[in-house]
């Protein structure tokens, strides 16, 4: 579903915009586009330098994607960048998602900015997505489904246009209601943080600048606007936070309340820095693997960690596999924190957003997608080399001289004479026993894998190799002494299991 809503609808600037009932047609600017350059001086667009090179926003980058719902905030953002751009040696492409909320009038705001970008000459990107059935299909909120919505058109964009940075329109009060809206939730440190100026491929240039300078700017400079009347419903907890609950304070308590909020999140983000750095050295003591999809810690070096960092860590393991930490909270660190520290190997959780963690004997393990079992075919060995894609496995099966006897982990020598009809490769099953070699009677395949602490996410993995009678050998666990080869032995099998990519050496 997500591929679909997020598929490019519209590519190039385009001359016409439809025309609504009560909607009416705006132009970019009162002043003529030709006019524009002589604004450079503005002490607006100045900050919006400072920032650009304080914080690096720029740095290495040709591309940028503004992210424009047609508001006053990205309006202003938007107009900045197109005024820098030469200076800063880059070009801009406008981004503007429809979320299939506000029926007509988010019709409306998407031809604003069809508009807009065709009277600046800029490459014009849209998509039209349904966040809150996204968001039940998915199971998160329909304002996370958005992000991630948003995001992941944003980036195929730039993905498509050689990589660049994606430019969104945050400002002083947004960061000083984000702050607010979190303490009132109970946030911890990171939540006072909030945003920041840059954040990986994001970049915020009026994030240290007021909602009023905004509003001043792009009425000084008769630029047209429109409005999300939303954002003026007491419906929503964060509306209630800018249009009651911050006026109030700032009324009664501090009238400097959106600079004192902001410089708690300033606070926040130094003393952060420092813990970072700290918990950097103790996660790469205590991870024993990384891949691509899973993170694995040494189990008892994660117990010994205290409860602050042991949460820390596992916060950096889901961000570090999915690059952001998106949807969770303290509850979804806590469930993990709890598995790990029960030690019940084989036990596992859901975290969210298709992270899962699980103890397995000596490791605790994050990874990006649930435990499911490979089931590979039964498969027919023939004689000479057999390539089985679906294992990853090249399996011989070869004729062997009579004082061919040294069994190992990847090779096994039995008596051709015991075996029975053709031999086959297949997954494990339930109830599967085997007549280990050098024990008596019959052991289950599952004990032994128990035994030899081979994790449950595994054992789909380990082939069985078997005849039309039993279980001849499980490579690198167990071999039947049904199959041994003894003084009567006239002809010998030798069979050996190697990778697909060590076949290739």
């Amino acid at each position: 579903m997500a591929e679909k809503a997020m598929a490019l609808k519209v590519k190039k600037p385009v001359t016409t915009i439809n025309k609504k009932p009560g909607f009416p047609v705006f132009s970019v600017f009162n002043t003529k586009v030709n006019r524009i350059h002589g604004l450079l001086g503005d002490s607006m667009i100045n900050k919006v330098k400072n920032n650009i090179e304080k914080y690096k926003l720029l740095e290495d980058t040709k591309t940028v994607l503004a992210a424009i719902s047609g508001g006053p905030d990205s309006m202003a953002m938007l107009y900045s960048l197109y005024e820098l751009r030469q200076e800063y040696g880059f070009r801009i492409l406008v981004a503007h998602v429809n979320h299939g909320v506000r029926g007509e009038f988010a019709k409306r705001d998407q031809d604003f900015v069809q508009l807009i970008s065709k009277e600046l000459g800029l490459e014009y990107y849209t998509t039209n997505v349904d966040m809150v059935a996204y968001g039940k299909e998915n199971k998160m909120t329909s304002e996370e489904a958005g992000r991630l919505l948003r995001y992941g058109f944003f980036r195929k964009i730039l993905q498509e246009n050689g990589g660049g940075r994606i430019a969104v329109a945050h400002n002083k009060n947004d960061q000083a209601e984000t702050v607010l809206h979190r303490i009132i939730r109970g946030t911890g440190l990171d939540g006072l943080r909030a945003m920041t100026m840059i954040n990986g491929d994001v970049i915020r240039p009026l994030l240290n600048i007021t909602r009023d300078d905004i509003e001043s700017f792009i009425e000084e400079k008769g630029i047209r606007t429109v409005v999300d009347h939303t954002n003026l419903q007491t419906v929503y907890t964060r509306n209630k936070i800018r249009l009651e609950l911050i006026p109030y304070l700032r009324d009664n308590f501090n009238p400097n309340l959106v600079d004192s909020l902001y410089r708690l999140s300033e606070i926040a983000q130094s003393d952060l820095s420092v813990l970072e750095q700290e918990i950097e050295k103790k996660y790469n003591l205590i991870v024993k693997k990384r891949t691509n999809n899973s993170i694995i810690f040494k189990g008892k070096a994660f117990m010994e960690q205290d409860e602050g960092t042991a949460r820390r860590v596992v916060r950096k393991a889901i961000f570090d596999l999915l690059g952001n930490l998106d949807g969770f909270g303290e509850v979804h660190i806590q469930n993990t924190i709890d598995l790990f520290r029960s030690g019940i190997t084989g036990k596992a959780v859901d975290i969210g957003r298709d992270v899962s963690a699980m103890v397995s004997y000596d490791d605790l393990i994050i990874r990006i997608g649930q435990t499911k079992s490979q089931m590979m075919e039964k498969t027919i060995l023939e004689i000479g080399e057999n390539s089985l894609s679906e294992w990853k496995l090249i399996v011989s099966l070869e004729e062997a001289e009579l004082d061919s006897d040294q069994n190992g982990y990847t090779t096994v020598y039995i008596d051709r004479d015991k075996v029975q009809g053709r031999i086959f490769i297949r997954p494990r099953k339930d109830g599967d026993r085997i007549k280990p070699l050098g024990m008596e009677g019959t052991k289950k395949v599952k004990d032994i894998f128990i035994d030899n602490k081979i994790p449950r996410e595994e054992r789909s993995h380990i082939p069985i190799i078997e005849d039309k009678q039993g279980i001849i050998w499980i490579p690198g666990n167990a071999i039947s002494r049904d199959y041994r080869v003894d003084s009567n032995t006239k002809s010998i099998f030798k069979i050996t299991i190697k990778t697909i990519e060590e076949g290739k050496n």
